[in-house]
C-alpha cells in the first residue's frame, strides 16, 4: 500500500475562499465560503473580496483539517492558486501559503487555476469516469471562455477562445438586462426549463471556428428587450421564461458548435466541460444528447468542482507532487497566466 500523501488545496482567485484536503486522489474535505457582500454591487469588488478572504482564510482552512480528520503535521505538501484572478485576493491565498509551508517545513506547489478546473477531472469519485487522453476540454467560466487540447496531465494547447466577453459574463449581462440580481447566470437557467427556446432568434455572432464572441449577442439581447419594453412595458415580466430559455438555448447553440468543428478538425471524441458554467444544466444534457449522436466520450463534473473550489487546486497540486514539481518561495502571484504557462 502506498504511503497516503495529503495536499491541502487553497483557493482565493475570486470571490469565493476555499480549503480542501486531498488523500492521494481522494477528497476527504472541500469547504468553501461565500462572498454575500458583492450582490448589492451586481458584480465582484475586488477591495472587498481581498478583505473577506482575509477574515475567512485561517477559519476556512482549519475546518478543511477537521473535516479531513488529520492535523496539519500529516501534511505533504501545500498547493495554491497563483493565478489568474483578482491580485488581492490571490496575494491572501499565496502569503496564507507560503507562511504555512514555511512553518511546516513542506513543500509548496503554485497551481494554475484554469489547469485546475480542467483536473478536477482527476478526482477520484465513485461515479464519475477519468478522461482519457488526448481529449478536448470545454473550459468555460465567468472569466474564462476556450477549447483546450490536454495530451497530459500538463500538456494542453489553446485551440481557440473568446475574442471579448467571458460566457460567464454572457449570461450574467444578460440577467442584468432582465433585471434579475447577480448572479444571473443560475437564474437563466432555472427560467429557461420552463420555457421555449424557440420563441425568440438571437443572431449568432461570426468569429473563427475555434473561437467565441460574446459582446454582439449580449448588445443584440439589449436591442431586442428595449424595442420589446418600448411596445409593452410588461414584457419581460409576461414572457420571462421563453426570453430566458431562448438566450441559454442560443448561447449552448453557440457552445456546441464550436466544440463539434473541434472534434472535426481534431479527430477527437473525448470531450470534456470544466468551470462554473459547466453548472449549467442545458450544457450538461446537450453533451449527453452528444454522446448518443455523434459517439463522444463525454466527460462531466460534478456540480462541487465547477464552481471556483479548491478541491480542484488539491489534485493538481497532487499531479505536481507526484513529478516532485514545487515551487520555490519567491513564487509571485499572476493576475493574467495562460492555461499553458
Amino acid at each position: 500500500m502506498d504511503k497516503p500523501v495529503y495536499i491541502l488545496g487553497i483557493e482565493s482567485s475570486c470571490d469565493d475562499t476555499s480549503a480542501s484536503v486531498i488523500c492521494n486522489a481522494k477528497v476527504l474535505s472541500n469547504v468553501v465560503a461565500n462572498q454575500e457582500v458583492h450582490a448589492k454591487y451586481g458584480g465582484v469588488v475586488p477591495e472587498l473580496a481581498s478583505r473577506a478572504h482575509q477574515q475567512n482564510i485561517v477559519p476556512v482552512v482549519q475546518q478543511a483539517l477537521e473535516q479531513a480528520n488529520i492535523t496539519k503535521d500529516q501534511l505533504s505538501a501545500i498547493a495554491f492558486t497563483k493565478g489568474p484572478g483578482l491580485m488581492g485576493s490571490l496575494l491572501v491565498g499565496t502569503s496564507f501559503a507560503k507562511s504555512l509551508a514555511m512553518g511546516l517545513q513542506i513543500p509548496l506547489i503554485d497551481v494554475n487555476h484554469m489547469q485546475g478546473h480542467i483536473l478536477a477531472h482527476f478526482i477520484d469519485e465513485t461515479d464519475c469516469k477519468i478522461p482519457t487522453f488526448p481529449f478536448i476540454c470545454l473550459t468555460i467560466s465567468g472569466g474564462h471562455t476556450q477549447i483546450v487540447k490536454v495530451s497530459n496531465h500538463f500538456e494542453m494547447e489553446i485551440l481557440g477562445e473568446t475574442i471579448d466577453d467571458a460566457v460567464g459574463e454572457a449570461f450574467d449581462k444578460s440577467a442584468k438586462i432582465l433585471g434579475l440580481p447577480y448572479p444571473g447566470g443560475p437564474l437563466i437557467d432555472k427560467h429557461a426549463k420552463l420555457g421555449n427556446p424557440k420563441a425568440y432568434k438571437f443572431t449568432k455572432p461570426k468569429v473563427g471556428d475555434l473561437d467565441f464572441s460574446f459582446s454582439g449577442l449580449k448588445t443584440g439581447i439589449l436591442y431586442f428587450i428595449q424595442k420589446q419594453e418600448r411596445m409593452n412595458p410588461n414584457f419581460i415580466k409576461e414572457n420571462l421564461n421563453d426570453i430566458c430559455a431562448s438566450i441559454q438555448g442560443t448561447i449552448v447553440e453557440i457552445l456546441m458548435d464550436k466544440l463539434k468543428n473541434a472534434v472535426k478538425q481534431t479527430g477527437i471524441k473525448n470531450i470534456a466541460i470544466a468551470g462554473g458554467v459547466s453548472a449549467n444544466s442545458e450544457i450538461r444534457s446537450r453533451l449527453l444528447l452528444a454522446e448518443k449522436h455523434f459517439g463522444w466520450n463525454t466527460y462531466i463534473p460534478k456540480f462541487e468542482y465547477t464552481t471556483d473550489n479548491a478541491a480542484m487546486i488539491a489534485i493538481t497540486g497532487y499531479l505536481k507532487y507526484l513529478n516532485n514539481d514545487y515551487a520555490d518561495v519567491s513564487v509571485t502571484a499572476k493576475a493574467r497566466l495562460k492555461v499553458t504557462e
